[in-house]
C-alpha cells in the first residue's frame, strides 16, 4: 500500500492497517528504520504507569496474612 506524505510531514494511515491493528484517532504509532533500510510502524502500547489508576482501589483492605489464607482456602476447594 502507498500513502502520500503532505507538506506538514504527515502520512495518512491506510483504512485497511488502521482496521487490522485496531487505531483510531489519537493512537500512537513508533517508527523503526531497520539496518536493510525498511521502515517498521508498529502501534505504540501502554505502559505500566500509563495503566496506573485504570483500576479502582479496592474496598476491603486485607493484610499479606489474610490474602495467603484466602489463597490457600480457594486451591483447597479446588483440589
Amino acid at each position: 500500500m502507498q500513502a502520500t506524505i503532505t507538506s506538514k510531514g504527515q502520512v495518512t494511515v491506510p483504512k485497511p492497517i488502521r482496521d487490522r491493528l485496531h487505531l483510531k484517532a489519537g493512537d500512537k504509532v513508533e517508527f523503526m528504520l531497520e539496518e536493510d533500510g525498511n521502515l517498521r510502524v508498529a502501534p505504540v502500547t501502554a505502559s505500566f504507569t500509563q495503566l496506573k489508576g485504570m483500576l479502582s482501589k479496592p474496598s476491603v483492605t486485607l493484610s499479606i496474612a489474610e490474602m495467603n489464607e484466602a489463597i490457600a482456602t480457594s486451591a483447597a476447594r479446588k483440589g
